[in-house]
């Protein structure tokens, strides 16, 4: 079977491995080239006032977790572009979907993993329309298969009357590699929260064991299919 190449686009770090982690080291295990690219620099919007050298050690210490988080999983590689913080709404949409485009340009992916639309960060949203745009099926198009994932502490949370529901449709099996995924979170550690927060640990584990349940599985990451073009 010939590799596959993959591309993984999330809004903020961390975002790859809450949504596709253990997906992601399982493709590379079984030889397929992964690509990350990671949108918004996800570090400046937290204080109520900006600090520019804080910000600029936050973000260069985000940098530096990012390629190691992905490196643990076997990502080929790993690119930042650093777009505001959950400030993406004040960019011309236009701009970030010619990102996202100029990405697809560079990997030529067949599959592509990103945010579902009903998550309640808006820079997920505009990732997920972005992504949507960026993929429409063209003629001669290189992206075959459109997966969304689920960001715990995000996708649950938005009401179901405000946006739609993420109904997984698509299991990968990560019996094997979900512990490769809860050390890249480990890397994550100033991103992630105590127990019993679902941006936890414990929860991470605790819904991927679920996820595997419901499907069979000891351990799975769950997705909806956005699109799939057989042959």
């Amino acid at each position: 079977m010939m590799a596959k190449k993959i591309l993984v686009v999330a809004a903020h770090p961390d975002d790859e491995i809450l949504g596709c982690g253990g997906t992601v080291a399982a493709h590379a295990q079984a030889g397929d080239e992964v690509h990350v690219v990671v949108m918004a620099e996800g570090a400046t919007s937290r204080g109520a006032h900006r600090d520019a050298e804080a910000d600029r050690q936050a973000l260069a210490h985000l940098r530096e977790v990012a390629n190691q988080a992905n490196g643990l999983l076997g990502a080929a590689s790993v690119t930042l572009h650093g777009l505001p913080d959950n400030r993406m709404d004040s960019l011309d949409r236009l701009d970030v979907i010619k990102l996202v485009e100029g990405e697809v340009r560079r990997v030529q992916p067949d599959t592509v993993y990103t945010h579902h639309a009903g998550d309640l960060n808006i820079d997920h949203r505009i990732v997920h329309e972005s992504v949507l745009t960026a993929c429409r099926p063209q003629p001669g198009h290189p992206v075959k298969t459109l997966l969304f994932f689920e960001i715990a502490s995000s996708t649950e949370w938005m009401p179901s009357s405000s946006a739609p529901v993420f109904a997984p449709n698509w299991f990968a099996d990560i019996s094997h590699t979900l512990a490769l995924k809860l050390k890249a979170l480990e890397c994550y550690r100033s991103e992630m929260r105590a127990w019993p927060h679902a941006r936890s640990v414990e929860a991470l584990e605790h819904l991927a064991r679920w996820r595997g349940a419901s499907v069979g599985m000891a351990a799975a990451e769950a997705f909806m299919l956005g699109r799939r073009l057989a042959g």
